[in-house]
């Protein structure tokens, strides 16, 4: 079994340019299937999550080639239309597929999808969102059987901003007759994306980005030609190890305004930050002051998946930092784990509490999803004294080749 080794208290100096991000490549892997042709994906990272979601794309009979960041999808060749349970328990976001399958064949099988154990996330939002399109939908025993034999437009009020729950009604939209409005839809950066990729192959989408999506659906759809926008929760994950260990890092490829919930905290906190159009500079000692609650929110709120790396920062801090996270009740697996650095983190409910401490100690560490993997990260690289991680599955859903990429900024880190 891997684990990553951290021995902690180096500054961090250097800058990146974060990768492609992980949250847009696998739906536009997954629209790559509407159009009946080649799609050609370029800065498609290197992770776990996207790998699955290539051996989906070939189960289901298409054929792909992947070159350094480029991914090339013939989805002509598309026979079949069932996703085995074993590919869908890879990753959460499978269930994505649900809709690109759904709109180009008619019929879809395949079972509830896996991933990180965050809480209660059900689908019934995406799977009410296709059945107001006219699909039918079966659920026994964990599987589900989807048929649509003729979707058709319609107005689509979702009652949460479920960034999954509108990616699957855009996708299966494009191949009902008449225009779907999706009201209240998410207004993530990689909905935006999403889009972007739809219009390329000749759909007609407006309105990401904002509460209301538009798809005019039936339209012809052809080859593209796409590059995945960069990963903002990486580009904060740095940020934040640049906050916890002290140093001065610079993050290069996210637009700013995706960055200024994380940002305005760390400069709360008393980091130096000089914003670009797309880059981001900080600058610390490694010890921050508390800052105001922090209240996760659908974008553009404070991201839940960046909750975890900062909360590691503040462990390290003076003052009391409170945190509410209103996205997933088990978003707190992380706090045990820091309570073995010396972290003072009380945890009730939704609401964490963080009186800062004046120094972490390594510790023999365990990630239990993606992002609390990403907070030891932190931790380990502000404590003093060595650290182990394991449970690297999880951070190799989200981060390529972290170990490289934090060495380049100095970190003492090997993966063994």
């Amino acid at each position: 079994m891997s684990v990553i080794v951290i021995s902690g208290g180096r500054r961090l100096e250097g800058c990146v340019h974060v990768q492609g991000s992980k949250n847009s490549v696998l739906p536009i892997l997954a629209a790559s299937l509407l159009s009946g042709c080649v799609s050609v994906i370029h800065n498609c990272p290197d992770l776990s999550d996207v790998a699955a979601s290539v051996a989906i794309l070939e189960h289901l009979g298409c054929r792909v080639v992947r070159e350094g960041d480029t991914i090339t999808v013939d989805s002509s060749t598309l026979d079949r239309c069932d996703i085995p349970e074993h590919l869908m328990r890879e990753m959460r976001s499978s269930v994505i597929f649900l809709g690109a399958v759904l709109a180009r064949t008619g019929e879809a099988r395949l079972s509830m999808p896996g991933g990180c154990e965050l809480g209660p996330r059900p689908i019934d939002l995406h799977l009410w969102a296709l059945r107001r399109l006219g699909a039918e939908i079966a659920e026994q025993g964990g599987n589900l059987r989807c048929s649509a034999r003729g979707l058709r437009g319609c107005d689509i009020s979702l009652t949460i901003p479920s960034v999954g729950a509108t990616e699957n009604a855009m996708l299966a939209a494009c191949a009902a007759k008449g225009r779907t409005a999706i009201y209240n839809a998410a207004r993530e950066p990689e909905i935006v994306d999403l889009q972007d990729f739809l219009c390329t192959c000749g759909a007609s989408v407006q309105g990401a980005g904002s509460s209301v999506v538009v798809v005019d659906g039936g339209v012809p759809l052809h080859t593209a030609e796409h590059r995945v926008i960069s990963d903002r929760i990486c580009a904060a994950t740095w940020l934040a190890a640049g906050a916890a260990a002290g140093g001065a890092i610079e993050v290069e490829g996210v637009p700013r305004e995706q960055l200024l919930p994380v940002t305005d905290l760390l400069a709360q906190a008393g980091c130096g930050i000089r914003e670009e159009a797309q880059r981001v500079t900080l600058t610390g000692d490694g010890r921050l002051r508390a800052v105001p609650p922090v209240r996760t929110a659908p974008y553009p709120g404070f991201p839940t998946d960046a909750q975890p790396p900062v909360m590691a920062a503040m462990t390290k801090g003076t003052g009391t930092t409170v945190f509410v996270e209103t996205m997933f009740e088990n978003r707190y697996r992380h706090t045990q784990e820091l309570a073995r650095m010396g972290a003072d983190i009380r945890v009730e409910g939704r609401v964490a509490v963080v009186c800062g401490v004046p120094a972490l100690q390594g510790a023999r560490l365990e990630a239990a999803d993606l992002r609390g993997g990403a907070a030891l990260v932190v931790a380990a690289l502000a404590a003093e004294g060595e650290s182990q991680i394991g449970g690297l599955h999880h951070l190799d859903r989200g981060y390529e080749r972290l170990t490289e990429t934090l060495r380049s900024l100095g970190a003492d880190i090997v993966r063994v």
